[in-house]
C-alpha cells in the first residue's frame, strides 16, 4: 500500500506511554505503590519495575495486572506501525464519507486507541490476547500494535495491507454501529442458543470483512494499492478464519463454535466486497 508521506487521522488516541500504564488507571496501582515502598524488598521491586519500563517492558505483566506477558518494544518500528495506521484510518474516513454522503447518510468517524498489554474501555478491560476490537458504547477501535507482529509470525500473515485490512474490518464495525446493524445483531441474540448466537455473530463479522473489501477497493480506485496487497488481505482473513484457528490450537475444527467465519467465508466476503465496491452485496446473513 502507497501510505507513506501521506496524511494520517487526528482520531489517534495513543495511549502506549507509560503515563496510561497500558491501560490501567494509576489510582488503581497507588494502594500497591504505597504497599511496595514500606520494605526494602517492595522498594527493590518498584526500581526494577521502574527500569523495566525503560527499557520497554511491561512490569504489569509480571503481576498479572496487565496481560500474562512481557513486551520489548522495537520503538522506531512501533513508531512506523502507529505512522501506518494513522494513515490507513485517515483512508477509511475519506472513503466512507463519500459512500456515506452518495447515500444520504453522515458519516461519524471513530477514535482509533492504540494501546500496549492491557486497555479499559468503555465495553470494559481488554488485554493484549483479546486481538483489535470495536466499542459501540465509546465507538472506539482499540488496537495494541504487537498485534501485527502475532499477524505476521503467529499467523503466518504478514505484509502491510494484511494489518490495514485488520484495520478496515474493525471500522466496518463502526460502520454496522452507525446503521444500527449491531444493535439488531444483539436482540437477535436475546433468549437463542449458544450455536445460534454464534451464528448470528459470524454474519456481523463476514459483513466486516465485506466493508474492509469495499474500502480496499476504493484504495486501489485512488491509485494506492502495490502488486500483492490484496493477496495479503486474503491471507489475512484466510488465516484467522476459525477453522485455521482452531485446528491449530485444538487439532480439529468445531463449526458450531465459529463466531468469525471460515477462512473461505472470511476471503469470499473481503472479496465480494473488493469486486463489487457496493455496501448492497454485504447483506447480514446469520
Amino acid at each position: 500500500m502507497k501510505w507513506r508521506g501521506r496524511k494520517g487521522s487526528s482520531n489517534i488516541e495513543d495511549l502506549r506511554n507509560s503515563k496510561n500504564l497500558n491501560g490501567i488507571k494509576l489510582q488503581i496501582l497507588i494502594p500497591l505503590i504505597n504497599f511496595l515502598i514500606k520494605s526494602k524488598i517492595g522498594r527493590i521491586i518498584l526500581i526494577i519495575g521502574v527500569v523495566a519500563m525503560f527499557f520497554g517492558y511491561n512490569p504489569l505483566a509480571i503481576l498479572n495486572l496487565s496481560s500474562n506477558q512481557n513486551y520489548k518494544v522495537n520503538h522506531k518500528s512501533d513508531e512506523m506501525a502507529a505512522e501506518f495506521v494513522g494513515v490507513v484510518l485517515a483512508q477509511t474516513e475519506e472513503i466512507w464519507h463519500k459512500i456515506f454522503a452518495s447515500n444520504d447518510l453522515k458519516y461519524i468517524e471513530p477514535k482509533l486507541v492504540l494501546f500496549r498489554g492491557g486497555i479499559r474501555s468503555a465495553c470494559g478491560f481488554a488485554n493484549s490476547q483479546v486481538g483489535p476490537f470495536y466499542c459501540p458504547a465509546d465507538m472506539k477501535v482499540y488496537l495494541d500494535l504487537g498485534f501485527f507482529d502475532e499477524l505476521a509470525k503467529r499467523h503466518d500473515a504478514p505484509g502491510d495491507f494484511a494489518a490495514a485490512y485488520v484495520v478496515a474490518h474493525e471500522v466496518g464495525h463502526h460502520i454496522q454501529n452507525l446503521t444500527g446493524l449491531l444493535k439488531r445483531a444483539k436482540d437477535l441474540k436475546i433468549g437463542k442458543s449458544e450455536k445460534i448466537q454464534n451464528q448470528v455473530q459470524v454474519g456481523v463479522e463476514l459483513m466486516a470483512d465485506c466493508y474492509a473489501g469495499i474500502w480496499a477497493y476504493y484504495v486501489g480506485y485512488n491509485g494506492l494499492l502495490e502488486d500483492g496487497d490484496i493477496e495479503e488481505a486474503l491471507n489475512a482473513a484466510s488465516m484467522i478464519g476459525d477453522d485455521i484457528l482452531q485446528k491449530k490450537a485444538y487439532g480439529k475444527v468445531i463449526p458450531d463454535s465459529f463466531t468469525h467465519g471460515s477462512a473461505k467465508q472470511r476471503k469470499q466476503a473481503f472479496y465480494a466486497g473488493y469486486k463489487s465496491g457496493d455496501m448492497k452485496i454485504c447483506d447480514f446473513k446469520r
